[in-house]
């Protein structure tokens, strides 16, 4: 068995054949694990910053001490816009 055995499939993707954008999510994770740095960033561009961002929700979670939000909230907002430009590169300037 494989880890992708176990990857969600995209909903939008399977019922509307229209990929979200979160598509690529999962598969660009497990190719930074695997060591595949440029191909993960081309699965999905905004993987490094989706992990950055887990990583300080999970130190959020440990560290009660500190305030997090204001690093919460910017990683967010850069890592939307990394993942809305991306999409819409994706989808409307590499077929043309």
């Amino acid at each position: 068995m494989k880890i992708e055995d176990f990857m969600l499939p995209c909903p939008s993707k399977k019922f509307l054949g229209i990929e979200c954008f979160g598509c690529g999510a999962q598969r660009a994770i497990v190719m930074v694990f695997e060591g595949r740095f440029t191909d993960a960033f081309h699965m999905f561009p905004a993987v490094y910053t989706l992990l950055l961002f887990l990583c300080v929700v999970g130190v959020n979670f440990i560290d009660k001490k500190r305030n997090y939000g204001t690093a919460i909230i910017s990683l967010a907002i850069i890592n939307s816009v990394i993942m809305v430009v991306a999409y819409f590169y994706k989808h409307f300037f590499i077929y043309i």
